[in-house]
């Protein structure tokens, strides 16, 4: 093979090598891309507010608080799947949320992690199986690309629930801590929490996404440099206009002493987050699902079983093992009314049965007073009885 020759711009002919770029827009604009968002945490932390208020639409309602607790005796962690498609100058974005209520809901939480953790496994288990497949056009991709873990604004740091999910979590997706309702903190005790919450990050080895800092352009690096400096987020969510003191109608919280702006970066991070996740990172966040993390589950799999064979399941679900119980349960409980029902019929039969014996020998009794009588009879007559 001949070596590559650079030519200077004046000698070179156009072949339309430059074009590459432009059909590649073409292509992804016109197939459009799958993007798949998770938010994990307890229940109250703002995550239905903060995806409204994210994509600037209504995806999820909000949750009817005095239904919240309905059902409270199932202590099982659920997985919402909210679908639909965002097209912003006439580039289209399969967009899916995940939502996990019921997460750390509960006094006992072990184990609650493991539905959430078998879900994204379980998507990059069936995108392997259809990779499998002689026709592979129309496979299916509900990879998670990005998990947002919502942290509850205590102050103290993060809870062992809180490590033990996201050490789960990291390794499996690109896990993005959030701060849950900074405006609950002032800016001093937010910045506290946040070195907390990166020390115990540190200390427990979790591991969190990372976004790629150098470019050749300085104010993109620079952009970079800051986005992840602000780690973990901490964001406000809204989705009410409210009015400033000097008159500007900004997506905020209004309180007495004044206006938590969504979109101030002196007040929150939602604006860097919001670059991070769409406008900067979207496709980073993309490849790193399917070059890292699709990659890594794809190999340990495949090292321990053989091709076409089916997931061997090492950990029980906890809602499909209370199914089971209450499977188990409804069995026996169907098996002791039938066990009751029996018992009843054997009575009613041994009821029946000594009536009619005792029928049976009153009609024997009657037959032999009505034989000794014809017998005696018939000796009075001076006969006999022919029997």
């Amino acid at each position: 093979m001949p070596p590559a020759v650079a030519l200077s711009n004046s000698s070179r002919p156009t072949i339309g090598v430059a074009h590459l770029p432009n059909q590649r827009h073409k292509i992804v604009s016109n197939k459009g891309v799958n993007f798949t968002v998770m938010v994990c945490g307890e229940s109250g932390n703002g995550k239905t507010t903060f995806v409204n208020t994210l994509f600037t639409t209504t995806l999820k309602d909000p949750r009817d608080q005095s239904k919240r607790h309905e059902k409270q005796l199932d202590r099982t962690v659920e997985i919402e799947i909210t679908k639909t498609e965002i097209e912003e100058k006439m580039f289209r974005v399969k967009l899916s949320i995940i939502d996990t209520p019921g997460f750390g809901d509960y006094v006992n939480s072990h184990n609650s992690w493991v539905p959430i953790s078998e879900f994204i496994d379980d998507q990059h288990e069936s995108y392997m199986r259809q990779e499998q497949q002689p026709s592979r056009s129309n496979k299916i991709d509900m990879r998670v690309h990005a998990c947002l873990y919502f942290i509850r604004p205590t102050g103290h740091g993060l809870k062992p629930l809180d490590v033990e999910m996201m050490k789960r979590l990291g390794s499996r997706v690109n896990l993005i801590p959030v701060i849950a309702k900074a405006d609950t903190l002032t800016p001093k005790d937010l910045e506290a929490f946040k070195e907390r919450i990166r020390n115990d990050i540190d200390q427990h080895h979790i591991k969190v996404y990372q976004c790629p800092i150098e470019s050749e352009d300085e104010e993109v690096t620079q952009s970079n440099r800051d986005i992840t400096s602000a780690m973990p987020f901490s964001v406000i969510g809204s989705t009410q206009d409210v009015q400033t003191a000097d008159g500007r109608t900004v997506k905020g919280r209004a309180y007495s002493w004044g206006v938590a702006e969504v979109e101030n970066e002196q007040h929150c991070d939602f604006k860097k987050l919001r670059h991070l996740l769409i406008r900067s990172h979207m496709s980073d966040l993309i490849e790193t699902t399917e070059t890292v993390h699709y990659e890594n589950y794809r190999l340990s799999e495949m090292a321990t079983r053989k091709f076409g064979e089916g997931k061997f399941v090492k950990v029980e679900n906890p809602k499909h093992r209370e199914k089971e119980e209450a499977l188990r349960k409804e069995f026996t409980e169907q098996v002791k009314k039938e066990e009751n029902r029996f018992r009843q019929w054997e009575t009613q039969l041994v009821s029946e049965r000594d009536r009619l014996n005792k029928d049976l020998e009153a009609r024997h009794a009657q037959i032999k007073a009505l034989e000794s009588e014809l017998e005696a009879l018939y000796h009075k007559n001076g006969g006999s009885v022919r029997r």
